[in-house]
């Protein structure tokens, strides 16, 4: 394949997961009424039989087999399952609760979240743009928390658990590709879905039979859905650089952001628009400290090669 068509067909695969990933709230609006943890429940059993297939497929069962071999992959990833199970339990819960713009401003929070583990994880340290970056993002949870009374939780729950998830991740990602990783983790958390459903049946809110064949089919091919902009990221990563991921997963949130006031009709007080505006102006100061730190790199790289050269 030639490199430009390389490049455009990454291009498409990473806007195609990211904007999936920000409609998922209309997906999961239109399960409504059946309770959202049968959703959750339905979301991990089916990712697992789908990951599964695709495994068999794609003939990545000697990755699954290298990981079970591994005892600390397997813990990284079971630490993985915990944190996706309870983004996608959250994430359901709000959409449920007309909370979407929130969820949306959990997502916008990430690359923050992502900064503050690199300081205490591996003792990274912050240049001058981030840290003014990281102080509007505060700013901007304490604005909201005044004006509201109570801290976004479902935005900081959302940041935290897909933010560790990613470090997490980033640890057994040389060991185990996206599809192989992702059926393990449902596999970890597969127990604790089964006593989901079983809880939900025992208390009568077993919706998937009762609220007939479309409705069913939505809550089975959530589990699909789930895999699908996992397989076209990871496509696309590989095809395009990754500032440019940096920047097109803004898509995601800036979707969810629209869903909630134009679709859902969420209210957006002065309070609330502060709140974001500190958030995007946070996110912008990010992205010019990214391209002007790469600038340097490749400036220096220049350099060392030049004095090689006249060596």
């Amino acid at each position: 394949m030639k490199q430009p068509h390389r490049i455009r067909s990454g291009l498409l695969f990473a806007l195609g997961a990211y904007v999936m990933w920000g409609l998922f709230p209309l997906y999961f609006m239109a399960l409504m009424p059946a309770n959202p943890f049968e959703v959750v429940s339905f979301r991990v059993i089916v990712s697992l039989a789908f990951g599964c297939l695709l495994i068999t497929v794609l003939k990545q069962w000697g990755q699954i087999r290298d990981a079970l071999r591994n005892t600390r992959v397997m813990l990284t990833l079971a630490l993985a399952a915990v944190l996706i199970f309870i983004n996608w339990e959250v994430f359901i819960l709000a959409v449920y609760a007309n909370q979407v713009i929130e969820t949306a401003l959990g997502y916008f929070i990430n690359p923050l979240i992502t900064v503050m583990l690199g300081i205490f994880f591996f003792g990274e340290r912050l240049r001058a743009l981030q840290w003014v970056a990281v102080g509007f993002g505060l700013v901007s949870v304490i604005v909201m928390t005044v004006a509201v009374g109570q801290p976004p939780w479902i935005a900081l729950t959302l940041a935290a658990t897909f933010g560790l998830y990613g470090l997490v991740k980033k640890k057994a990602g040389a060991h185990v590709g996206a599809i192989p990783g992702l059926a393990i983790e449902t596999a970890w958390v597969f127990p604790v879905a089964i006593v989901q459903l079983i809880v939900v049946s025992v208390m009568g809110q077993l919706d998937l039979f009762s609220l007939g064949a479309t409705h069913a089919i939505l809550i089975i091919f959530s589990g699909v859905l789930t895999a699908l902009p996992l397989m076209l990221f990871a496509s696309g990563t590989k095809r395009i650089p990754l500032s440019w991921i940096g920047l097109i997963q803004y898509l995601s949130p800036f979707a969810s952001f629209l869903l909630g006031i134009f679709v859902f009709h969420e209210e957006m007080p002065l309070s609330r628009w502060i709140g974001f505006g500190l958030i995007w102006l946070a996110i912008v100061l990010l992205t010019i400290d990214v391209f002007r730190a790469r600038g340097r790199s490749r400036s220096r790289l220049l350099e060392a090669e030049e004095t090689a050269i006249g060596g």
